[in-house]
C-alpha cells in the first residue's frame, strides 16, 4: 500500500486537474452519470448535480427549494474551469440557460454534448 508521504511527493508532481461541471436538465439523470464516469475517467473532478428534481420525488421540492439548488449550481459553476452542457436531443431549459449564460458571463470554457449550431441562439 501506497503511503500518505509517496501520495503527497506524487501529487506535488502532477498538475492540478481540470475541474468540470456538468449543466442540463435533471431529467436526464443517465446522461449526468455517464457524463460524470466518462470525465472521471479522463482525469477530471467533476461537479454535478446533488439530487434529481425529476425522480427524487420523495425531496417534495417547492420554488424555495429549487432557487437554493439553482443558486448552488451556480456556485458549482464558479468553482469550475469548465462547463459541459448536457443538451440531449438538443434541449437546452431555462434553467440551463440562465447556467450557459451565467458561465459565459463568468469566462468559462463551454463544451456540449451534442454539436450545437448558431441557428440555435447560443454562443458557441
Amino acid at each position: 500500500m501506497i503511503t500518505l508521504e509517496d501520495f503527497l511527493i506524487r501529487k506535488a508532481s502532477t498538475p492540478a486537474p481540470t475541474i468540470v461541471c456538468l449543466c442540463g436538465s435533471t431529467r436526464f439523470s443517465q446522461a449526468f452519470q455517464e457524463a460524470n464516469l466518462r470525465e472521471t475517467l479522463a482525469g477530471k473532478i467533476v461537479l454535478s448535480i446533488g439530487c434529481d428534481t425529476k425522480s427524487d420525488y420523495d425531496l417534495a421540492l417547492g420554488p424555495v427549494d429549487k432557487t437554493a439548488l439553482d443558486l448552488l449550481h451556480f456556485f458549482k459553476i464558479d468553482l469550475a474551469h469548465e462547463v459541459l452542457v448536457l443538451n440531449v436531443g438538443g434541449y437546452i431549459g431555462e434553467s440551463t440557460q440562465r447556467e450557459i449564460a451565467y458561465a459565459r458571463k463568468s469566462g468559462k470554457v463551454i463544451r456540449w454534448l451534442e454539436p450545437v449550431y448558431e441557428s440555435e441562439g447560443y454562443l458557441l
